[in-house]
């Protein structure tokens, strides 16, 4: 579920751009990565080391301007839904690569909980402002893929990067957020990807989803992954260049078997 009490990034203000299409007003930064001593805090509040590549003051927002209820994605708070514990750790010999690589970094030296060292977040954004979500099902509260899909001009569009690792060269895990806002509606994606190299290959997307001229918020989430090594054999199998593909995050997704599926709702009041 959604965490509430949004992280304000420091720095607040700084290089954002804000659009605005009726009732929604949409906003993202985009700001170098974390220098040491601010990683250093960062790791010491959510309890885990930082990924290699830490963009903490980058955020993505979608908000109901007459109402005030927002959802935003920050790397703090996904982060923070990172396993902490040993339940759903890839416990594989490249983990011990992952610790020898960061011998001796301050963070690791305080940190002595276990954690999910792949990263792999289920976070779903960050909500501020009255209403709950409401689990429902796509069929009712479908995100319009044939309207998404028309070629309406793009008033706005923007990627935010939000943490990246490559686990000790053995593949990548990127959290990232990409935007789209038409004249009559928008959509949010919020896409974590793992490529562990022999294996696992997974994903986990965040779809919001906003027509302007209503006050409805449809948000999906799916979590998806398959054995590296059956991912290798489908790509082959479609005449595909492997090593090219897989760091495709769009070219292996229908590839891999959905774990969760869930559609949610809130309306604005």
């Amino acid at each position: 579920m959604a965490t509430t009490g949004a992280h304000t990034p420091s720095n607040a203000g700084v290089q954002s751009v804000t659009t605005r299409n009726g009732a929604w007003r949409i906003t993202t930064r985009k700001l170098p990565i974390l220098k040491a001593e601010p990683i250093d805090a960062l790791s010491h509040e959510i309890g885990i080391p930082i990924p290699e590549m830490i963009f903490g003051d980058n955020y993505a927002t979608v908000e109901h301007v007459p109402s005030g209820w927002s959802l935003s994605f920050n790397s703090r708070d996904a982060l923070d839904r990172v396993s902490k514990t040993e339940e759903g750790m890839l416990q594989v010999a490249v983990a011990e690569d992952w610790k020898k690589d960061r011998q001796g970094r301050e963070e690791v030296k305080q940190v002595v909980k276990p954690f999910d060292w792949s990263y792999s977040t289920d976070y779903r954004g960050t909500t501020e402002g009255t209403g709950d979500w409401t689990e429902t099902t796509q069929e009712r509260d479908p995100i319009r893929t044939d309207l998404l899909s028309r070629p309406d001009p793009i008033l706005f569009f923007d990627a935010v990067d939000l943490y990246e690792d490559e686990l000790a060269d053995n593949g990548i895990a990127l959290l990232s957020v990409k935007i789209r806002v038409m004249p009559d509606r928008l959509l949010m994606l919020s896409r974590f990807f793992l490529r562990l190299d022999g294996v696992v290959v997974r994903m986990r997307d965040t779809r919001v989803y906003v027509e302007h001229g209503g006050k409805k918020v449809i948000r999906q989430y799916t979590a998806k992954e398959a054995a590296y090594e059956e991912v290798k054999e489908k790509l082959r199998a479609r005449g595909k260049h492997v090593t090219e593909a897989l760091r495709d995050a769009n070219k292996v997704a229908p590839l891999l078997g959905i774990v969760t599926d869930v559609t949610e709702v809130i309306e604005m009041g």
